[in-house]
């Protein structure tokens, strides 16, 4: 899969199946609609693309109005939203930068410079409730009209639904929030997990008898807390560990999200690896605790919850077993 920062040049262009989206965490409304677009790509002899936005609109305008409460949380970093759309068949990805400029673009100057100039669409699908260009003044009668005058053709896809329930990005963040991972996986149609690189950390872990692998998070994520978690990537099967995902307020003040896992019974070097956290049970909220002692104790309640949590498991296999 070809991933663009922006528009393609002139000599990377090609025609395409089109559909454009934040895809956050690529639930089964997204698959559903992914899989449209690779069927008619297949059809046309077209490549399969997405237009995706960094960063999220509504956290662009949230950031303009100086009031990050209002920007949704992520349910998937970068990463993993790539992946997802590799997993589904997509050629090309077009990361669109939003900024000021691109915000600005009126709903004729969308269709004309990025449409078809910048990505020569011949065919789109878009959900039903589509809107773009400057304060969404663009909808889909309005793009229907422009693919008549263009060249290309425009389908929507109807939501989604899983017997009551919208399947949609809020339905997954609020599932997360509430440590529902039931639910999240019913409506992201696999389980929830988190990637990324091991990173250095303050070692503060491996004083307090905790060595943990740290994995950075740039965006507020959908889920904060003290969870049991599995780790892949660093054995022939995922490996059990009890996880912090959140600010670390006992320790850190600077408000920097860290994912901290601390797999049982592991020891190895693992600085620069990439692993995939899946996220199995929520334990508790994170909480600020008035010395490390009292820390320690918390961690150490945690780590039991979570060795029982695997242990009752049908056929679990811990890290010592496999020693």
């Amino acid at each position: 899969m070809k991933v663009f920062r922006g528009l393609p040049n002139a000599a990377a262009r090609a025609p395409c199946a089109l559909t454009i989206g934040n895809f956050d965490g690529v639930h089964l409304g997204h698959q559903a609609l992914l899989g449209r677009v690779r069927a008619a790509a297949s059809e046309l002899g077209l490549e399969a693309a997405v237009m995706t936005f960094e960063p999220h609109p509504r956290e662009f305008f949230a950031r303009k109005m100086g009031d990050l409460s209002k920007a949704p949380a992520r349910i998937a970093n970068l990463r993993d939203k790539l992946q997802s759309l590799s997993d589904n068949g997509i050629d090309r990805v077009i990361v669109e930068h939003f900024s000021a400029p691109f915000a600005a673009l009126t709903p004729q100057q969308f269709t004309e410079q990025v449409l078809v100039e910048g990505l020569h669409v011949k065919w789109l699908m878009v959900g039903d409730d589509f809107c773009y260009g400057a304060r969404r003044a663009g909808n889909v009668a309005m793009l229907m009209e422009a693919g008549q005058r263009y060249g290309f053709e425009v389908h929507t896809l109807p939501t989604v639904m899983q017997g009551d329930l919208r399947v949609s990005s809020s339905a997954v963040r609020l599932a997360l929030a509430q440590g529902d991972f039931v639910q999240a996986e019913a409506l992201l149609g696999h389980p929830y997990a988190i990637s990324g690189h091991v990173i250095h950390g303050q070692k503060l872990g491996r004083t307090l008898g905790f060595p943990t692998l740290n994995l950075r998070v740039s965006h507020r994520p959908a889920l904060a807390g003290i969870f049991i978690v599995q780790v892949h990537g660093l054995a022939g099967q995922p490996l059990p560990a009890v996880a912090s995902l959140g600010v670390r307020p006992t320790v850190d003040d600077s408000g920097r999200v860290l994912l901290e896992v601390h797999v049982f019974d592991f020891a190895a070097n693992c600085y620069g690896k990439q692993v995939r956290v899946e996220f199995l049970h929520k334990i508790r909220d994170e909480a600020k605790y008035t010395d490390l002692p009292t820390l320690t104790a918390a961690i150490n309640n945690d780590a039991a919850i979570a060795r029982r949590y695997f242990a009752e498991r049908d056929g679990a296999v811990t890290a010592t077993d496999r020693i």
